[in-house]
């Protein structure tokens, strides 16, 4: 095998892993389900420390207040997000076919 036939194998493989990694990241339907279904859980978390923010007793919200210097910015994306109830049901009647 000469170098050049090496050569034109090795950029073959690269092409192939690369394009490979490229689509399960980037390209994938599955991608947006998966962020989708991070984002549900991080509201889900979010609700569960902080939802004497929204007007629902907390026993624990004298404990969950101590995280809230570390989940600020995900705090201010996600109460924007429960506010903005139009979208909200939105996105939950898109994922659950409504």
């Amino acid at each position: 095998m000469s170098l050049h036939e090496r050569i034109s194998a090795y950029r073959a493989w690269l092409h192939e892993v690369l394009h490979g990694l490229y689509h399960g990241m980037i390209e994938h339907p599955s991608f947006e389900l998966i962020e989708n279904e991070a984002e549900d859980v991080e509201d889900e978390f979010l609700f569960a420390c902080f939802s004497d923010a929204f007007g629902i007793p907390s026993p624990v919200s004298y404990y969950t207040v101590e995280l809230l210097p570390y989940l600020a910015d995900e705090f201010e994306a996600f109460e924007r997000r429960m506010w903005d109830r139009e979208s909200l049901v939105e996105r939950k009647g898109q994922q659950y076919h409504f």
